[in-house]
């Protein structure tokens, strides 16, 4: 029997997704990365906004027509679960957040008698299957390490507790075991991924154990690049700095999504009031040479006209290396889907888009200051007229620009080249390799 995977969602989703694929495997049923070519079909789900879950949605119905078994698993199913059947009575099996080792239960139960099977567990706890080895989707120069699962704050906006449950730190050697793996596997970029992976440790450790984890990560011979993503503003301790600032293979690069700068609006998105202005200086004062990325919410209940421009003034005056910013989308049991002062679809198009217009006109600001300089940057590929394509270390594999430079001699993903920068747009960079 051949099994398909389709995986939806953040970069956590698809670490589940390979190491269902990785139980399969070892179970020894047959991968197969072509659905029409399945017996079985296993959609991985995203119900982290109302678009996500319509994407997931379209794509179930689109497999439950060809005939073939559909198995759901992820964000959808433990948070719609028996409506979600009831909507889609074509679906086969269901599997919440946390139940992803019950996979092969579940494909041996519609082997046999094709009975509707649900494991969804009504308070989720996640637990890393550490003897499985992931069946990987995507093979190339970079890869993603899951080092938590779960979060312990209550975003107003956030249905992930609900879905994740709590915080649940990974072992350390555990983690370094994996990118040892994956380092011999040929990758070169380990990207530290969780809800929020400053917080990594506290659950374990009792204290937070990010930079120790970064240190031992830094032993690793043949990685040349350990990222973090996800960071909280409240953890970023000067023991995290510091690790950040002088571990040699840790880029100097940090993702800090904050949300808002309003302290009235984060107030009510039950985000931390922090002078975030200050906090940013902080960071570059430790680490001059930082690109900080940062996410932010337009639109959220409530926000007026004058806290949007305080945000785009925030913006202005911080100027972001990277960012990206977002319409508050409607979800239901969150705190803010019970707030007065709902904004409409237009007012938060036109926000967001007044402070993507300005943060265009920053990042080209920021790339034209890597003309006639030397970057360091990994290869990811080529293009169709022999453009290599690579990714420099100021920025993140799939949300931030690449390099794209062409080259006298021959280049393989996963090296790290030094490219002369000649040219800069919004998001990209342009040059020729060393």
């Amino acid at each position: 029997m051949k099994i398909a995977l389709i995986n939806h969602g953040c970069a956590k989703n698809l670490v589940d997704a390979e190491l269902m694929l990785g139980i399969l495997d070892k179970n020894g049923y047959e991968i197969t990365l072509d659905e029409n070519d399945a017996d079985i079909v296993i959609i991985n789900t995203c119900s982290f906004i109302h678009d996500a879950e319509k994407e997931c949605v379209k794509s179930i119905l689109e497999i439950a027509q060809t005939g073939k078994k559909v198995i759901v698993t992820g964000c959808l199913p433990q948070k719609h679960n028996r409506d979600l059947k009831d909507a889609i009575p074509e679906i086969s099996a269901m599997i919440g957040t946390s139940n992803l080792k019950d996979i092969v239960r579940v494909v041996k139960e519609i082997e046999n008698d094709g009975k509707y099977t649900s494991i969804i567990d009504e308070s989720p706890k996640y637990i890393y299957p550490e003897t499985v080895t992931r069946q990987q989707i995507t093979v190339g120069a970079s890869s993603y390490i899951k080092i938590a699962e779960g979060c312990n704050y209550e975003c107003g906006y956030c249905i992930i507790p609900k879905l994740r449950g709590k915080y649940v730190s990974r072992p350390i050697e555990n983690v370094v075991k994996e990118a040892k793996e994956l380092a011999n596997k040929g990758v070169t970029e380990i990207v530290l991924i969780a809800q929020d992976t400053s917080s990594y440790g506290i659950d374990l450790y009792g204290k937070q154990a990010l930079p120790e984890l970064l240190t031992e990560l830094n032993k690793i011979e043949n990685i040349s690049w350990i990222r973090v993503m996800y960071a909280y503003p409240t953890q970023m301790t000067d023991e995290l700095l510091d690790a950040i600032k002088n571990l040699d293979k840790v880029v100097k690069y940090i993702d800090i999504p904050l949300q808002h700068s309003n302290p009235q609006v984060l107030k009510s998105m039950r985000r931390p009031v922090l002078d975030y202005r200050k906090l940013i200086e902080k960071i570059r004062r430790k680490i001059p040479d930082v690109t900080i990325r940062t996410s932010l919410i337009v639109g959220y209940p409530g926000e007026t006209e004058e806290q949007f421009e305080d945000l785009y003034s925030f913006v202005k005056d911080v100027k972001f290396d990277r960012m990206g910013a977002f319409e508050y989308s409607r979800e239901k049991n969150t705190y803010s889907d019970t707030l007065k002062g709902h904004i409409s679809s237009k007012i938060k198009r036109e926000r967001k888009d007044k402070l993507m217009k300005l943060q265009q006109k920053i990042s080209l600001e920021n790339n034209r200051k890597y003309i006639n300089t030397d970057l360091n940057c990994i290869v990811e590929g080529y293009t169709d007229k022999g453009t290599v394509i690579l990714r420099s270390e100021h920025d993140a594999p799939e949300i931030d620009g690449f390099v794209y430079a062409t080259s006298t001699k021959e280049v393989i993903p996963g090296d790290i080249e030094s490219v002369r920068i000649l040219k800069a747009d919004e998001y990209d960079l342009f040059g020729i390799i060393n």
